[in-house]
């Protein structure tokens, strides 16, 4: 399908961003207009499905080539149009529920087409969205609905990275012990929905292995030695990885969903995790889908930087339970990711002046 599709597709995804930093900000405490009645609920909702999943919903049916397939995205993303306001109340998340599962399909069709391990892996990261939304429109705990969605990014990246470690060979044991973190992360997930607590706990014994497995076995170590573009992924990467862990080491801490080391363990993984790697991948990305170039500057790193280090400080206030600095944090949270978009911007503008 020609990529002039992929612009409205992507701007729907903007929208899911943008209206979910937003949400976030008003629900960390800052005094901001809540332009919906429904925005604090939505927060979640509209970063995960309106942003990540209509994001990775083109991405997989751009890879899969089938017209059915962009169906999946063009779901998630009317149904974010429809979540904002919040009115009517139903039809928003029954269209991120089946534009999930659409894209679960196709994720799962291309798998068919290229079977591999790495393949199976993003295929249980899709269907572990489509289960987090199915779980969410019936009324689940909040807790175990974030366990799934979790899955989502944490399984599909993994099998990305595990498709780019062929060139390093990995031994069989280490195989194996990918599919053993995979099937540890799962097995927790699905205990999850009948006791969230112990569920949590296992899972984020299959997170932190998978974090452990990223250090050892994917590429991004050696890219530290290629200078530019190289060395930014490289080191993108493995902080996302190390935000992994802390998040999967923060699970273990936590006794009761909500307050404020819930909300570290979440932005551990949601924040620190997935945005670096959208950070890393973004000069690879943007070009596959939208036909721009966009090169590597070395300005990338600051809101890399920015990224880390106001993540780092929302955490540190989150264990302290200092409110304004979380405050603080939050709205820094936000001006690293507009800030990624504008230097993403503005380094595809000049590649084409």
């Amino acid at each position: 399908m020609a990529k002039v599709v992929h612009f409205p597709l992507m701007a729907l995804a903007l929208l899911g961003l943008l209206t979910g930093l937003w949400a976030g900000l008003v629900r960390i405490g800052l005094p901001l207009p809540e332009f919906s009645p429904v925005l604090l609920g939505v927060h979640g909702p509209l970063l995960v499905s309106g942003f990540l999943g209509t994001l990775i919903g083109l991405e997989r049916a751009a890879a899969l080539d089938r017209r059915w397939a962009y169906l999946g995205p063009g779901l998630t993303g009317v149904g974010t149009l429809l979540l904002v306001p919040g009115l009517p109340p139903l039809p928003g998340p029954l269209f991120l529920v089946l534009g999930s599962f659409l894209t679960f399909l196709a994720t799962g069709s291309h798998a068919t087409q290229h079977p591999s391990a790495a393949a199976a892996t993003m295929t249980l990261g899709a269907w572990s969205w489509f289960a987090g939304n199915a779980l969410w429109v019936t009324g689940t705990s909040t807790a175990v609905v974030a366990l799934w969605w979790m899955g989502f990014p944490v399984l599909l990246i993994a099998g990305e990275r595990l498709e780019l470690s062929r060139v390093l060979r990995v031994p069989a044991v280490g195989r194996w012990a990918f599919a053993a973190s995979v099937a540890l992360f799962l097995a927790g997930a699905l205990l999850a929905v009948f006791d969230a607590g112990d569920g949590r706990k296992v899972a984020a014994a299959g997170m932190l292995a998978l974090a452990a497995w990223l250090v050892l076995f994917d590429i991004a170590r050696r890219n530290l030695a290629n200078p530019g573009q190289g060395r930014f992924m490289g080191l993108a990467l493995l902080a996302g990885y190390a935000w992994l862990a802390a998040g999967a080491l923060l699970a273990f801490a936590v006794e009761v969903p909500g307050g404020f080391l819930y909300d570290a363990m979440l932005h551990a993984v949601f924040l620190g995790f997935v945005f670096s790697m959208i950070f890393a991948h973004a000069p690879i990305l943007f070009p596959a889908l939208l036909g721009i170039r966009v090169p590597y500057t070395p300005a990338f790193y600051v809101h890399l930087g920015l990224l880390h280090a106001s993540l780092a400080l929302r955490v540190a206030a989150d264990l302290a339970q200092v409110q304004p600095v979380r405050e603080w944090a939050g709205l820094l949270n936000a001006v690293a990711v507009l800030l990624f978009l504008a230097n993403t911007a503005i380094a595809a503008r000049r590649s084409t002046g």
